[in-house]
């Protein structure tokens, strides 16, 4: 079989022409059969996805995830990179504790698991950790999960990832500004009573950062932005000509705090925002301001999500679900093309972190549609806020570096 058999392959001009990796990969006997079944027209093709925001919770927290079954729900979703989030325990703060992690990854990885270093010692915001003897083998630096509350250690934290040649990914949140709130300040949570968290705590974050990033000349990336006015503080810093980059989740492109329901499915961190903030969002990804689609992957045990919206753990899976999400609620609508998507999913992402395209691919019947039932998740984390809803696209097969790492 050629690749011309294998209908609406999707490819961009950034990414390596894909026919090469058909080829070699069809030679693999192992890949006879599952090409052998979607010789038709019915299938599309596209890069393995790249998500650069998951939490995998190994080590520490294996009873929310692990490497393996995260990498397997990752897989399944049609990804085949993915960049994992500090917050363990330990916290790869060090050398030592970062290689806690690398060693699980290297056992149990299905797919490339890119580990980020935490900015911090203990993300407690009061000391560097040990960027210089991590940077070999971090993607990236980050404290994700809390914001970096003093202007002088994020300064000194660019200054040195800056000289290291890395990124500071940042989750922008004002502490002091949170007022123990849950979900968005917006017109649910007065309506039912709830405490709000306002936008200001994630703006005002991002202002700060852009200025010091401005100063420094450090790359910058800012994690799962919510708020409108956010979107306009980045794309007024790219044109100023700020080396920034951001990324929002899918749950935010197709809810808002409308959607809101008294269930832990829905509490996640920063919150689904207005119907503004949302419009505006897509504008971003219209128009380039934001440059990639993270899922934020975030599970936590049922026990930890079925204590309603103030008492649930904040965190929502996604990562299992993304492509039809956007496919379905984007290029379905017309807002994006199918093209536009594969970028935000798997050009950008690898290219602005620098990592490796590898003869990785996912295959897709676009047109089937299903219904989201999340005892099927591979992930442990079952809470997402699009169980129930009606998705069209099903991944068939992910091969990574020519290797099948799922098959329907």
């Amino acid at each position: 079989m050629t690749t011309k058999a294998m209908a609406n392959i999707i490819t961009s001009t950034s990414v390596p022409k894909l026919d090469s990796y058909f080829v070699d990969c069809l030679s693999d006997s192992s890949m006879a059969d599952i090409f052998g079944v979607l010789n038709t027209p019915d299938f599309s093709v596209f890069p393995g996805f790249c998500d650069v925001h998951v939490h995998f919770r190994e080590p520490g927290f294996s009873y929310k995830e692990t490497i393996a079954t995260g990498s397997a729900a990752a897989a399944r979703g049609g990804y085949t990179a993915v960049c994992t989030m500090p917050n363990l325990n330990p916290v790869p703060d060090s050398p030592e504790n970062l290689k806690a992690q690398l060693d699980i990854i290297k056992r149990d990885a299905v797919i490339n698991v890119f580990p980020y270093a935490s900015i911090t010692v203990g993300q407690k915001g009061e000391k560097l950790s040990d960027l210089d003897g991590m940077a070999g083998d971090a993607v990236a630096f980050s404290d994700d999960g809390r914001g970096v509350q003093d202007e002088g250690m994020m300064r000194e934290a660019m200054l040195r990832a800056k000289a290291l040649g890395k990124m500071i990914v940042a989750h922008c949140e004002v502490n002091a500004l949170l007022n123990r709130g849950y979900i968005h300040d917006g017109e649910y949570a007065k309506a039912h009573g709830h405490r709000g968290i306002c936008s200001e705590s994630e703006w005002a974050q991002v202002e700060r950062d852009l200025k010091l990033a401005d100063e420094t000349g450090c790359p910058y990336h800012v994690c799962h932005i919510s708020a409108k006015e956010t979107v306009s503080l980045i794309r007024d810093a790219k044109k100023s000509g700020i080396d920034v980059t951001c990324e929002t989740g899918p749950h935010y492109l197709v809810l808002d705090d409308s959607d809101l329901m008294e269930d832990g499915r829905f509490k996640m961190n920063p919150p689904l925002r207005s119907k503004e903030d949302k419009a505006s969002l897509i504008e971003g990804i219209c128009d380039g301001t934001i440059d990639m689609i993270a899922t934020d992957h975030a599970p936590h045990s049922a026990e930890e999500k079925a204590k309603g919206l103030e008492n649930s753990a904040f965190g929502i899976v996604g990562i299992e679900t993304a492509l039809p999400i956007m496919y379905t609620h984007l290029v379905k609508t017309g807002i994006i093309s199918i093209n536009k998507l594969t970028e935000l999913m798997a050009v950008n992402p690898r290219v602005r972190f620098k990592l490796p395209f590898g003869r990785d691919f996912s295959v897709w019947r676009l047109d089937e549609e299903f219904t989201v039932d999340p005892s099927e998740f591979l992930s442990k984390g079952k809470a997402t806020p699009f169980s129930g809803h009606k998705l069209s696209g099903r991944c068939y097969a992910t091969v990574k570096d020519g290797k099948l790492v799922w098959k329907a």
